[in-house]
């Protein structure tokens, strides 16, 4: 199996369990992960990069108010 394919693998793997749990991932979700996972993000980029999208998601909400 390749890299590309275990990624696959994990992502989806974490997704059934989002699922499971009554989070499910939605596609962009998926698309975020696997980004995460093959450009090598670190725990903290991560964290970094899903609080700042989450600043611009509440900034666009607030906009549209």
């Amino acid at each position: 199996m390749s890299d590309k394919d275990t990624i696959r693998q994990r992502t989806l793997e974490a997704a059934h369990l989002q699922a499971i749990e009554g989070n499910p991932l939605d596609a962009d979700d998926i698309a975020m992960f696997e980004m995460f996972d093959r450009e090598g993000f670190s725990v903290e980029e991560q964290l970094a990069y899903v609080r700042e999208d989450q600043v611009m998601a509440r900034s666009r909400q607030q906009n549209l108010m």
